[in-house]
């Protein structure tokens, strides 16, 4: 029939429609802000893939597609919240002179933005009852921010002194963004920083 659409070629199970897988980046970053916006609403144990593929539009096959598991999904989201590739070099930037300033001052941003906070509290929330929502924690805080600086900087124990600093700032978000202790609930984050930078300072610089 003449004007008629050709029709759209059959696929298999898991793979992206060829219009769809070639939309690329874009279509991976409106994924990824999906889940963002989807685990932290519903956590990690009401989240399923195929309600991050209603969300952002797209068939679930095709988040299969771009990030495997629901696993490695919950990882990208919040990777995109705290954006490690970014921070490592502003924390690193101008040298270990106030480097632990620098990474206060990061931490209490991205909390202290609402955006950035919710997926946050769903995923320390998700920590205390699931391994894989620890190990995004871990992974992300630690492994990818905290020890980068840490190596950067070239001091003894590494790995221990970023334990350290991340065992600070995670206590800090605990108790001020999920348990709401007062009154480090509603302190000015600056205070925070002056607090807490010098300590930051010492566990990352001090041989």
């Amino acid at each position: 029939m003449s004007g008629a659409e050709p029709a759209r070629r059959r696929r298999g199970p898991g793979r992206p429609r060829q219009d769809e897988a070639e939309e690329g980046p874009g279509t991976q970053e409106r994924i990824r802000l999906a889940a963002r916006e989807v685990f932290a609403e519903r956590g990690y144990d009401k989240t399923s893939v195929r309600g991050v593929a209603k969300v952002a539009g797209v068939d679930p096959a095709l988040v299969h597609h771009y990030f495997g598991s629901k696993d490695e999904l919950f990882a990208a989201a919040i990777e995109v919240t705290m954006e490690p590739a970014l921070v490592v070099p502003a924390v690193l930037g101008e040298g270990p002179d106030g480097v632990g300033e620098r990474l206060a001052r990061y931490f209490l941003g991205v909390w202290e933005n609402p955006v950035t906070r919710a997926p946050l509290l769903a995923v320390i929330r998700s920590a205390l009852t699931h391994e894989q929502a620890a190990k995004v924690l871990r992974g992300l805080i630690l492994r990818r921010v905290l020890e980068r600086v840490a190596a950067d900087l070239d001091v003894p124990e590494p790995t221990f002194r970023a334990e350290l600093a991340a065992s600070h700032m995670i206590g800090i978000a605990f108790l001020r963004y999920v348990v709401r202790i007062e009154p480090l609930a509603s302190v000015d984050p600056e205070e925070i920083v002056a607090l807490v930078a010098p300590t930051l300072q010492r566990y990352l610089t001090e041989a």
